[in-house]
């Protein structure tokens, strides 16, 4: 199998690249400005929006995992642009090149409502109102509506690998007025490797697909394990669900392995995963 992955260099995918080479995989990596990739990938010089570049990495493939977003920005117009128009430009390119191949879109479970009663599921109704989750939502629309054999898998808060995620949360808890009680839905990079495995094989197919880790931690416990502190709070909390998620649409060989060797069973986020 010979897959195209765009966004190769950045968060998730520095980290997945190398596993699927160890996989054994034949991977490809559409980059921009001559950024190097791990040794055994074979890079393609170009962006979402250069059809040249789209075509030469096109050729031969067998699936597409589509990582590559802007997120941390205020730049709506190009979150809009990268998001929902990049998407649409490679769902046409392999229509036109790879129209066998598997296309597989990473994207966001903060598309679900905050106030909800209990943690977000995929048959929810998502209508986000910020830049970010709604591009989202517009690229798996228009993924769905294609002919193309895909599925969309949402991640929550990423960690693990050195990614810096943990240590950055106090700055985020802080800026966002997070309660210490708040349950967060979490996801190593090692098991976005193995979700994205399972889609590769077809197991999530014309699905979208909460992946998560099983036990929600609390916004207190994750600062913690970041070597962060957060002070204690004895208000209610308003939103308990706002940042949970279910996950139970995932097969069960992607439930997360513990340090002691035993598979699916709940447990909270560590850093030496």
């Amino acid at each position: 199998m010979t897959i195209l992955l765009t966004g190769a260099t950045g968060l998730f995918g520095e980290r997945l690249l190398p596993r699927l080479l160890a996989a054994g995989h034949d991977c490809r990596a559409l980059v921009r400005g001559g950024k190097t990739v791990p040794v055994g990938a074979e890079p393609v010089d170009g962006d979402l929006f250069d059809a040249a570049a789209l075509a030469s990495a096109l050729a031969g493939i067998s699936a597409v995992i589509h990582l590559a977003a802007v997120f941390r920005t205020s730049d709506e117009a190009l979150i809009w642009k990268s998001n929902r128009d990049g998407v649409r430009r490679l769902i046409s390119a392999v229509e036109s090149h790879a129209p066998k191949a598997r296309v597989i879109l990473a994207s966001t479970s903060n598309v679900y409502a905050k106030d909800q009663a209990r943690p977000g599921r995929e048959d929810d109704p998502v209508n986000p109102s910020q830049a970010y989750p709604a591009s989202k939502v517009a690229a798996e629309q228009a993924l769905r509506e294609s002919g193309l054999t895909w599925s969309v898998v949402r991640f929550p808060f990423v960690y693990g690998d050195g990614d810096g995620h943990l240590a950055a949360l106090p700055g985020h808890a802080a800026g966002a007025n997070w309660h210490p009680a708040m349950r967060m839905s979490t996801i190593h990079h090692r098991d976005i490797a193995t979700a994205m495995v399972l889609a590769l094989d077809g197991r999530f197919d014309g699905r979208v697909v909460n992946v998560a880790d099983d036990l929600p931690a609390s916004m207190l416990d994750l600062i913690a394990l970041g070597g962060g502190t957060m002070n204690a709070s004895a208000e209610p909390l308003a939103t308990p669900c706002a940042a949970g998620r279910h996950g139970t649409r995932a097969p069960s060989g992607l439930r997360p392995h513990r340090e002691d060797g035993l598979p699916g069973r709940s447990r909270r986020p560590s850093l030496n995963h």
